[in-house]
């Protein structure tokens, strides 16, 4: 028998970090399991790395969507990480908390400990800020904050637009009010890409204590049985391995750490969920718990294309062979200029409409364009400001497609099936149509190329809109903390009626973050490790 006692399903951001804290009791057995592979693979360090881990089977679970009816029947692919680091290994590396007010709506819903005010101590906790402590960063953690490290002519002049309109320049977000418009932050040490797996789980693996096995697939929660009847605590869990299927116990907890996808899909492979979607697939009901799989979220952005002139963007300096060699020649000599690239390096937070109580949307200005992800860069100079809706009304799914644990689950987005969406997509190309029109950009002679200037109704704007909106790869809410009749979790992320089984990571969020999600993932995972410790500190091993 394989007992360990802790048990961690998904090596991802919050997996890496709740092996390290879980593993700094030496008296306690460790186990974290990844379906997907070592970090070692090249591309994953060079921040721009991302084009070639993106798509990659090598370090993603290459999902697609369902047909959105939101976006005219268009099917996406949704990229999640598998790999050691899981999505912060492939990610856009942007350190954004959210705002103050996000957190306190998650307290106003009865999750206890999790306001602004409560959360705020434990992402400086986590934070090594490069400009050291103050009051809203921490220098002592293990996730390091940097600043951008190339500029670009086209980009400050945007700033300057944007402060034009009415949002103002500010040194940072991550502050509790992100209105204004900034350079992202970003999990970089000295132009290197610092993952998870980089900050949280390669110190964590020299302990004895610790047991790491890639290319473990989870199939299956293991319940403990008394006098024929199945209780419900969970006491292990069956796994995939290159050696063949394997069964490991948790003498404490199991903890799903796979995120807003693969939570619910091994909760309900195992019998936990909504009957219904168990039934379909004839799954025996162990423990019934209708919103799990359900309330999904996620940020669509709606990419608009701008050429310009009198200035050179990425389309031109990696256009030619020498411009990528010199490219290459600067990261790998000085570690600066484009290769230390996040897709996007400048944001900005506004109001839709006035009646707003904080920013809604969010803008990821980017000194480039293309169709589409993967695509080549265009021949001619130009920028991308992507703007998304914060805070979506649209609700989608993930549910198993199947009870065969490696097929891939169905998801659904929903996007844009709102009616409240559509408004702020229609106010949010407007609005960034005029930013674009402000004398700061003047010289540059901005031409809209996506969607079009001669697109101007409403109406027209509602379907660019759906043309035009993709993924900004924040899947969250799938198995939301709560005490409602679709909570999956309670506010200390135990799985309600189930004993010993916690899940931690992205999925826990009742309603999504205002901006980018790692850093609110790293949060929880730390929330949850202290839930842990503190539960078991008086308990003797089983």
């Amino acid at each position: 028998m394989q007992k360990f006692d802790y048990i961690i399903v998904g090596a991802g951001t919050a997996g890496c970090l709740l092996a390290n804290r879980l593993s700094e009791d030496a008296g306690k057995q460790v186990l974290l399991l990844e379906a997907g592979k070592n970090d070692n693979y090249f591309w994953i360090d060079i921040p721009v790395g991302y084009l070639y881990t993106i798509g990659n089977p090598r370090t993603d679970w290459c999902f697609n969507t369902r047909p959105e009816p939101g976006l005219n029947g268009r099917k996406l692919s949704y990229a999640r990480g598998k790999v050691l680091g899981g999505c912060s290994s492939i990610n856009a590396m942007i350190y954004m908390r959210g705002q103050a007010g996000d957190f306190d709506h998650w307290a106003q819903l009865g999750n206890r400990g999790w306001g602004w005010d409560d959360v705020l101590p434990v992402f400086k906790r986590t934070e090594n800020y490069q400009h050291g402590a103050n009051d809203y960063h921490g220098d002592r953690g293990e996730l390091r904050v940097e600043e951008r490290r190339v500029n670009w002519e086209i980009l400050d002049a945007w700033r300057d637009a944007a402060a034009e309109c009415g949002i103002p320049k500010i040194a940072e977000f991550n502050t509790g009010d992100n209105f204004g418009n900034a350079y992202f932050q970003m999990n970089q040490r000295s132009g290197r890409r610092w993952s998870a797996a980089r900050a949280f789980l390669d110190p964590a693996q020299k302990r004895p204590n610790l047991t790491v096995i890639t290319q473990a697939h989870a199939l299956k929660i293991q319940f403990s049985s008394q006098n024929g009847q199945e209780s419900l605590t969970a006491t292990g869990v069956d796994v995939q391995t290159p050696r063949g299927k394997q069964t490991f116990y948790a003498a404490r907890e199991l903890i799903l750490a796979a995120g807003s996808i693969g939570s619910p899909q091994l909760l309900e492979l195992s019998g936990i969920g909504d009957p219904d979607v168990l039934s379909e697939h004839n799954i025996s009901v162990r423990h019934t718990l209708p919103g799990v799989g359900h309330n999904l979220q996620d940020h669509l952005q709606i990419r608009t294309i701008y050429r310009v002139n009198n200035t050179v963007t990425l389309n031109q300096r990696a256009g030619s062979v020498w411009g990528k060699l010199r490219m290459g020649l600067e990261y790998f000599m000085q570690h600066t200029g484009p290769l230390t690239m996040p897709p996007s390096q400048l944001g900005a937070f506004a109001k839709s409409d006035p009646d707003q109580p904080t920013a809604n949307i969010e803008w990821h200005v980017q000194p480039l364009s293309l169709d589409k992800f993967g695509e080549p860069l265009h021949a001619f100079n130009a920028i991308t400001p992507s703007v998304c809706n914060l805070r979506p009304k649209s609700r989608g799914f993930v549910h198993i497609a199947s009870a065969d644990p490696h097929t891939a689950p169905h998801i659904q987005l929903n996007y844009l099936t709102h009616q409240q969406d559509l408004e702020v997509a229609v106010k949010s190309l407007k609005f960034t149509r005029r930013i674009m029109q402000a004398k700061a950009l003047a010289r540059f002679a901005p031409e809209e190329f996506m969607p079009g200037a001669h697109i101007t109704g409403n109406d027209e704007l509602v379907n660019a809109a759906r043309d035009l909106g993709t993924t900004i790869f924040h899947p969250v809410g799938t198995c939301k903390m709560g005490r409602d009749a679709q909570a999956v979790v309670n506010d200390e992320l135990q799985v309600h009626g189930i004993a010993n089984l916690r899940v931690i990571d992205a999925s826990v969020m009742p309603q999504i973050t205002s901006g980018n999600t790692n850093a609110p993932t790293v949060m929880i995972a730390e929330r949850g490790a202290d839930f842990i410790k503190q539960d078991h500190k008086h308990k003797t091993r089983v």
